[in-house]
C-alpha cells in the first residue's frame, strides 16, 4: 500500500506540473502567483447508493446507511503550450480529501487522499448553468477488514488500506461570479486488487451537493490558441507490470504475478487512441503444489495471455488513462483466471519523454484479479 500512495503522489505530480509548465506570462508575475490565481476551492457531500449483491447486503451492509465529505483543491488550467488544457475546456487538476461512514462499525469509517482532473462539458459563455464530469484515483484507509474471529460480517475487503477510484459529473449554477452550487451523482469503488481476500470491493453511487469557489475567475486567459494537427504516425508502446495477488482466502500466501505487454495504436481524434497488441502473464502460483496440484511447475502453468484491444484516452501530453479488453489463448483457472476476457483499467504518466510510469487493475468481468505497478517505453510518441 505503500506503493500505492508512492504512486497516487507521483500522478499527482503529474497533474500539478502539467498545469505549472509553459504559464510565465512575463518577468514580473511568478510562478507563485500564477498558481495562486488560478486556485479552485470545493466542498462537497454525498449520500445513499450502496451497491451490493443480495448475500452481501444482507450480511455486510444490513442496516448501514452511507454519508460522506469531500473537500478538493484544485488549479484550473488556462492558455499555454499544451492545447489539451483548451481541447479539454481548460479543466482543474488538484488534491482532495475524502471521508465516510457507512454507520456501522464493521465497514469503518474509510478516508482517502486522491487526485484528480475535472474537466467543464460544452461550456457556454454568460451562462450560469455549467456541466462538468471528474476522474480521480487514490489511496483509501480505515477500513474495518475481515477477520474470521474479530470481524466475520465483512465479506467484502481484506484489507484497511485499499485503492480508491471516484468517478463524477454534476450540474452547477452560478450564484455569483465566483461561487457557484452543484449537484450530481458519484461512482467509488474500493479495491486491494486481490491482494488479500475477500476483495469483493465496495461500490458506490452517491448523490452529491457541492459548493465551488473560484476567488480569481476573471483573471484566467481562457483565450484560443492555434491547435497542432492531430498526430498521424502509430505508437508503438511496450510495458512491463507486476503486483502481488492471494489465490485463497484457506492460505495466506501471496503469490507475485507479472505482465508483459506490447501495443500499436493511433489517434482517432486528439483525445483518443486505439488500438491492439498482446499480453502475456506469469503467475508464480503455477509453481506451487497446494494452487497447481499436478501441473506445478510446468511452463504453460505459469504462462497465459492473448491478444487485447488498447484504448488511450489522452488527458493531457504527459497523462494517459489507458484500458484494455482482451481475451486469453491460453488461460489457468487455478491462477484466478477465471473468465476468458479479461479488462484493464489505469493511468500512465510520461516521467521523462518516452518513459511512463502508473498502475492499472486487472480484473475477470467486475472481479480484480491484480494491480499492476507497470512501466514503459512508446516509440513514435
Amino acid at each position: 500500500m505503500l506503493k500505492t500512495l508512492h504512486y497516487s503522489l507521483l500522478t499527482l505530480t503529474g497533474f500539478l506540473a502539467s498545469i505549472t509548465s509553459g504559464y510565465a506570462q512575463n518577468d514580473s508575475t511568478s510562478v507563485i502567483q500564477q498558481i495562486k490565481k488560478r486556485i479552485v476551492l470545493q466542498a462537497e457531500v454525498e449520500n445513499g447508493g450502496i451497491l451490493a449483491e443480495k448475500s452481501i447486503r444482507d450480511v455486510t451492509f444490513e442496516d448501514a446507511y452511507y454519508n460522506a465529505i469531500n473537500f478538493r483543491v484544485g488549479w484550473q488550467t488556462q492558455k499555454s503550450k499544451d492545447s489539451y488544457h483548451q481541447l479539454y475546456n481548460y479543466p482543474t487538476y488538484g488534491i482532495g480529501i475524502y471521508s465516510s461512514t457507512f454507520n456501522k462499525p464493521t465497514i469503518g469509517k474509510p478516508f482517502a487522499i486522491y487526485g484528480y482532473v475535472e474537466i467543464p462539458m460544452y461550456p457556454k459563455a454568460g451562462s450560469r448553468w455549467s456541466y462538468d464530469y471528474r476522474i480521480a484515483l487514490g489511496l483509501s484507509g480505515n477500513f474495518k477488514p475481515f477477520d474470521a474471529e474479530e470481524n466475520p460480517l465483512n465479506l467484502v475487503i481484506g484489507t484497511k488500506n485499499n485503492v480508491f477510484i471516484d468517478l463524477g459529473a454534476k450540474v452547477n449554477y452560478a450564484l455569483t461570479a465566483k461561487l457557484k452550487a452543484g449537484v450530481g451523482l458519484s461512482f467509488h469503488h474500493f479495491s486491494n486488487g486481490a491482494l488479500r481476500l475477500p476483495n469483493k470491493g465496495i461500490n458506490l453511487v452517491p448523490l452529491t451537493a457541492s459548493l465551488t469557489y473560484t476567488p480569481y475567475a476573471d483573471q484566467l486567459d481562457k483565450s484560443s490558441s492555434v491547435i497542432s494537427p492531430m498526430p498521424k504516425q502509430v505508437f508503438y508502446t511496450l510495458s512491463f507490470g507486476a503486483g502481488l495477488k492471494q489465490i485463497s482466502r484457506d492460505s495466506d500466501k501471496r503469490f507475485y504475478k507479472s505482465t508483459f505487454s506490447a501495443y500499436a495504436s493511433k489517434h482517432i481524434s486528439h483525445k483518443w487512441r486505439l488500438g491492439g497488441g498482446m499480453d502475456i502473464f506469469y503467475s508464480q502460483s503455477g509453481s506451487d503444489e497446494e494452487v497447481a496440484g499436478a501441473n506445478s511447475g510446468k511452463l504453460s502453468a505459469r504462462l497465459s495471455g492473448g491478444p487485447s484491444l488498447y484504448i488511450a484516452h489522452v488527458l493531457n501530453k504527459n497523462l494517459v488513462l489507458n484500458g484494455n479488453i482482451g481475451a486469453y489463448v491460453h488461460r489457468q483457472e487455478f491462477n484466478g483466471e477465471t473468465q476468458l476476457l479479461f479488462l484493464r483499467a489505469g493511468a500512465r504518466y510520461y516521467v521523462y519523454k518516452n518513459i511512463n510510469a502508473g498502475v492499472s487493475i486487472k480484473a475477470h468481468m467486475g472481479k480484480a484479479d491484480f494491480i499492476e505497478w507497470t512501466a514503459g517505453y512508446t516509440f513514435g510518441r
